[in-house]
């Protein structure tokens, strides 16, 4: 196993800014990644390693310390696993609002990005991300409708408790947070299984099917080439 070919740590590091990421099409926490970095403004130059591929196996080494994706190169440092990215691109860009101003909506704001990060393992399995399909049919499971129920109550509560913050804007806390982050990626297999949703949860939806910069994730993803058969369900 090869390793980066610096020490971050102790400042050897190239200052080219750099965000390595897996297939646009399947990789759900490279669009995590990808998001923060662009809701930044910062520019970046984007290398893509298509997963579960020799080439993967042969590059990854060079860029990422887990040897997984995403991970960011900024200013000599490197930044593995997407939510450390987020806080770090917080603290590094405070204007782009990434986190809520208010202390209790950032409280909420990181635990369901916690909750997120580590929880909902049946809907991963039975709505694996596939950004360029539509019209996929799959049968749910009582596990995988619980996360979709959780999820929906999530966004409620997030948008509950903005209040009037949310007047702001059409996002989780109003304005695009990290949160949204977190969720636009599960927002999106919505789309690909069309999957009903009530209330705010099936406006947060048409939000992110709507949004700029998701569409211009969806538009790399339908020029890749890779298949991962494993990926690919639904009727």
């Amino acid at each position: 196993m090869r390793v980066p070919s610096c020490n971050p740590w102790a400042g050897s590091c190239m200052s080219e800014t750099k965000l390595i990421i897996g297939n646009v099409n399947y990789s759900s926490w490279s669009m995590r990644g990808w998001l923060a970095a662009k809701r930044t403004g910062m520019s970046f130059e984007l290398v893509r390693i298509p997963l579960d591929t020799p080439e993967f196996e042969e590059r990854i080494g060079d860029y990422s310390p887990t040897r997984r994706v995403p991970v960011l190169h900024h200013e000599g440092l490197i930044v593995w696993d997407t939510l450390a990215m987020c806080e770090y691109l917080a603290e590094r860009f405070p204007d782009a609002g990434l986190w809520p101003n208010n202390q209790r909506l950032r409280t909420l704001a990181r635990s369901v990005c916690a909750e997120m990060h580590s929880g909902f393992p049946a809907l991963r399995n039975a709505l694996p991300l596939n950004a360029r399909a539509r019209g996929r049919h799959v049968e749910l499971d009582q596990e995988t409708v619980g996360d979709i129920q959780r999820i929906s109550a999530i966004w409620h509560d997030c948008r509950e408790a903005a209040g009037s913050q949310a007047q702001h804007g059409p996002w989780l806390f109003g304005e695009f947070t990290a949160a949204d982050c977190f969720y636009v990626p599960v927002a999106l297999r919505f789309v690909t299984y069309a999957i009903g949703l009530v209330g705010f949860a099936s406006k947060y939806v048409a939000t992110v099917a709507a949004d700029a910069l998701v569409l211009e994730w969806c538009e790399m993803a339908a020029a890749e080439t890779e298949s991962i058969p494993r990926e690919e369900v639904g009727q």
